[in-house]
This record gives structure tokens, C-alpha cells and sequence, in this order.
């Protein structure tokens, strides 16, 4: 089981490239850091706008550089079922310990659609599953029902979830069983989340403050609430200012102002983040002693 802190990697571009060296560095700085696994490919490392085979190599460039010290949990989601279940295989011949699979977005399919969708590529290959449900960006949203129905799939092992209703968890550990994995998709729910019976975060904020965000998970995790509530005070001024503006801007902006010559690079469509937003994410670094 999957738990502690997840960063959700961002991917650097260096003028218009992935920059490889770079984040080769930043996984290992991550895994120093005390981060237990790692994320490429989501929504913040820009997966929308990777090519197929441009969004398997930085899959299997971070499950090289990881080396086996710490799991990684590909993304490995698609509208299309059948390219989800393309970058399954690929990440399992990689070497991934589990597939991260955001629910079908755009197409907006009903919950019989979504039980279908993750049936076919369980069916169809036996990587583990984390479902990834964040309506604000796909619009679809998960039931607690048919996640339980999936839940009974052997390779379907947990849930990020980015629903911003904390009570889910409850819901979800009574629908399906205290063993299946809930990771918080919210930086800034996760304490409330880890009260509840969460079990990690799958994080924006750990890409910049690794350390940090990996102290509050085992505050979290070791029963330890007033030591994870001062690191969540500490924290949640940078948890807010990363969605200042459209992510992953605003984080990109942070890693190059914590990061010695990362870049802050974005693909089109994304822009850098506004004069407002820069300055929130720079009031919350010094916040956070990260600058």
C-alpha cells in the first residue's frame, strides 16, 4: 500500500524540451527529501500536453532514476481507454508499481461508463490501479457505490481523491474496506483528510517543500496531531498560493525560486503566473522558510 507523501512531479521544459538532467535531480532530491513515492506524468507534470511516446519516456526515465528506492505510481490516465491502457503496458514494462488513472474526462461518461472504463483496462492488464477522481477538472465524478464496485477488482488498490469532500473518506473506507488505499488530492484537506482514515497525499506542494510535507504525513501517520497541525499552519499559505493562477504555473514559478536553475518553463496553452500570484507563492516560501 501506497502512503506518506507523493509528489506529483512536475516536468521540466527546457526551451520547449523535456529536460531530462533535470529531472533525474529532482527525483533525487525528492527521494532524499523523505518523499515515499513518486508521480510523473499527472496533471501537474503537463501530461496533456505530451505526445504518447514523449509521455512514456519521462515515465521511464523516473522509474530508472528511482532505482528502486521509493515506488512509482504512473499516470497513466486518457479519455481514450484504449491510450490509458497503451501507457499501462508501457508503464508496467517500465517497471511502475501502480498506474495513477484520472477518470474520463471531456467525454463525460455516467457511472456505468466508468465502471466499464476501469474494467477494461483491469481486465487488460494487471498493474495496479489508482482511481483519480477530480471533477473540477474532469467534470465526471465517481460514486461512492461504483468505486465500491471497483474496489472489488484485486489490481484496483485505491483512490486519489481531488473532490474536496473530506467526509468521502469515511464513506469510502465503510464502502470499501479499511485496506483500500485513500491518498488526499488536496493539499490543503489533507490534514482533515488524514484525520479521517486517509493513509498519504498525492502532492502539488511536495514538488518545492519535500521535506516539509513529508514530516506532516508521518505526524499524520504517528498519531501526532499538534505537531502536523503547526506544519500544516506552516504550510498552508503555499498550499493556497499554488492555485493562485492556472497550475502548474505558479508551482514552477516556486521550484525556480527554491531550485538552483530549474526551469520554469510551461507548454502552451498554460502561461506564467500573474504579478499577484508570484507574490503570493513568494510570501508563502518565506512562510514556509523555504526561501
Amino acid at each position: 500500500m501506497f502512503r506518506g507523501s507523493i509528489p506529483a512531479l512536475v516536468t521540466p521544459f527546457r526551451d520547449g524540451t523535456f529536460d531530462e538532467a533535470q529531472f533525474r535531480a529532482l527525483v533525487d532530491w525528492q527521494i532524499t527529501e523523505g518523499s515515499s513515492a513518486l508521480v510523473p506524468c499527472g496533471t501537474t507534470g503537463e501530461s496533456a500536453t505530451m505526445s504518447i511516446e514523449e509521455h512514456n519516456h519521462v515515465v521511464r526515465v523516473c522509474i530508472e532514476q528511482a532505482a528502486g528506492r521509493v515506488p512509482v505510481i504512473a499516470g497513466c490516465g486518457s479519455n481514450d481507454t484504449k491510450v490509458a491502457l497503451e501507457h499501462m503496458h508501457h508503464a508496467k514494462a517500465a517497471g511502475a508499481a501502480a498506474a495513477l488513472v484520472v477518470l474520463p474526462y471531456y467525454n463525460r461518461p455516467n457511472q456505468d461508463g466508468i465502471l466499464l472504463h476501469y474494467r477494461y483496462l483491469a481486465e487488460h492488464c494487471d498493474l495496479p490501479i489508482v482511481v483519480y477522481n477530480v471533477p473540477a477538472r474532469t467534470v465526471t465524478d465517481i460514486s461512492v457505490d461504483t468505486l465500491a464496485q471497483l474496489a472489488l477488482l484485486p489490481s484496483i488498490i485505491g483512490i486519489k481523491d481531488a473532490s474536496g469532500k473530506v467526509e468521502r473518506v469515511a464513506a469510502q473506507r465503510l464502502a470499501c474496506g479499511s485496506d483500500f488505499c485513500q491518498l488526499s488530492g488536496n493539499d490543503d484537506m489533507a490534514l482533515g483528510f488524514m484525520a479521517m482514515g486517509g493513509v498519504g497525499c498525492i502532492s502539488v506542494t511536495a514538488n518545492v517543500a519535500p521535506r516539509l510535507c513529508a514530516l506532516f504525513q508521518t505526524a499524520c501517520a504517528e498519531g501526532r496531531w499538534a505537531d502536523a497541525l503547526l506544519l500544516q499552519d506552516k504550510l498552508f499559505p503555499l498550499h493556497a498560493a499554488l492555485f493562485t493562477d492556472a497550475s502548474p504555473g505558479p508551482i514552477k514559478y516556486a521550484m525556480a525560486r527554491v531550485v538552483p536553475g530549474f526551469p520554469a518553463d510551461l507548454r502552451m496553452p498554460m502561461t506564467p503566473p500573474s504579478q499577484a500570484s508570484r507574490d503570493a507563492v513568494d510570501a508563502a516560501l518565506v512562510h514556509a522558510g523555504l526561501i
